[in-house]
């Protein structure tokens, strides 16, 4: 069962003090607190863990604090959606709202390099109005003989060239918990310039013990992305794992699935699964077109293949883009091949603008 507190409900009120003492001291029930910080107001949800089904709904809606009650079902209890359209989607983090009617694009390197790389594809952000990126310190490789990554040794240039050009939030991917302290302390020493979103990679989706370290964080949200040899139900619950030990700001990114069948692509790409995550979950989605198709083909539109692919995300739905650009794609040190380049950064941020707008548009036909 869940108890949703008024908006704004201050925690140290009589009205909350009084809720909370009946909920602690009902038998055979504990409670876990979660507090969910909107673009306007900020939502406290109370869940009531245990044998629930005795409890009389009207008793709970009933205190001083409660704005309503839901009945949750056994399956992502925090992230789930219980079929109630009123919850709160997503989160505001660093001045950024991510929820699942927006659209995000994490342009970016996916593996940082060099600080010239690095300063020319910020900048070439801020020109275009965007104030999200990705950039990959710590890199996971199939072959332990390839790139790792700069790691703890590129942050703080990293962190003062997005602080420079107005970079709010940057996608970070993490192997191991002592990564999460090592961008807390760089970004504290230099005041915090930007933000960070903590990634979960698709080698990760299951390293549950990574996923509670993450979830017992609260500063930085987390992007987890799908497992690419698992259901969408085991990377759902995977997702469930982090706000279960306390942070539910999370998005969920489609990245493709390990399959033969995705042939010639680098896996098959699963981005009709857009909708049906935001049916499941709270969660706002994420599509990853680098590294589902994997490569610069194009189509006989004249189109690169992964642009299709990310349109076909972002007109599902999808709230945001995690794709590869690179300013040199022939020196990167990975994934160089499938790597957008800097003169088409401006089409591709208009084309999605453009996909989205026929998302929202999409809606509203069919709900005349």
């Amino acid at each position: 069962m869940l108890a949703i507190l008024h908006p704004d409900t201050p925690l140290d009120s009589e009205e909350y003090r009084k809720t909370l003492s009946f909920l602690e001291n009902l038998p055979g029930i504990s409670i876990r607190v979660h507090e969910i910080q909107g673009a306007k107001q900020k939502l406290t949800e109370v869940y009531l863990l245990g044998d629930t089904k005795s409890l009389d709904k009207d008793d709970i809606a009933a205190l001083p604090a409660v704005e309503r009650v839901i009945r949750i079902s056994e399956e992502y209890r925090i992230l789930g959606r219980h079929k109630d359209t009123a919850r709160q989607t997503g989160f505001s983090y660093n001045g950024v709202q991510f929820d699942q009617s927006n659209l995000h694009i994490f342009a970016g390197l996916c593996a940082v390099d060099t600080p010239e790389h690095v300063e020319i594809m910020m900048r070439a952000l801020q020109q275009h109005g965007q104030v999200c990126t990705r950039m990959g310190a710590y890199k996971p490789r199939t072959n332990p003989y390839s790139f790792q990554g700069h790691g703890e040794t590129c942050l703080p240039w990293v962190f003062e060239l997005a602080g420079k050009y107005g970079i709010k939030v940057i996608a970070m991917e993490i192997t191991h918990e002592s990564h999460i302290e090592e961008i807390d302390r760089c970004l504290e020493k230099l005041g915090r310039p930007t933000g960070v979103m903590l990634q979960v990679g698709t080698r990760n989706t299951q390293n549950f013990e990574l996923l509670k370290a993450i979830g017992r964080q609260r500063t930085y949200p987390v992007l987890l992305k799908r497992g690419f040899g698992i259901t969408l139900n085991e990377s759902l619950n995977a997702a469930e794992y982090l706000a279960s030990e306390g942070n539910a700001k999370v998005i969920f990114c489609l990245r493709g699935m390990k399959a033969e069948g995705g042939q010639p692509h680098r896996n098959m790409v699963d981005f009709a699964h857009v909708p049906t995550v935001k049916r499941l979950t709270r969660m706002p989605v994420c599509v990853d077109p680098s590294h589902s198709v994997g490569s610069r083909e194009r189509a006989p539109d004249g189109l690169l293949e992964v642009v299709h692919a990310a349109g076909q995300g972002v007109v599902a739905g999808a709230n945001m883009v995690l794709v590869d650009f690179h300013p040199c794609p022939e020196k990167a040190l990975v994934d160089g091949p499938q790597a957008l380049l800097m003169d088409e950064l401006e089409p591709f941020l208009a084309d999605m603008a453009l996909c989205h707008e026929t998302w929202q548009k999409r809606n509203t036909l069919y709900q005349r």
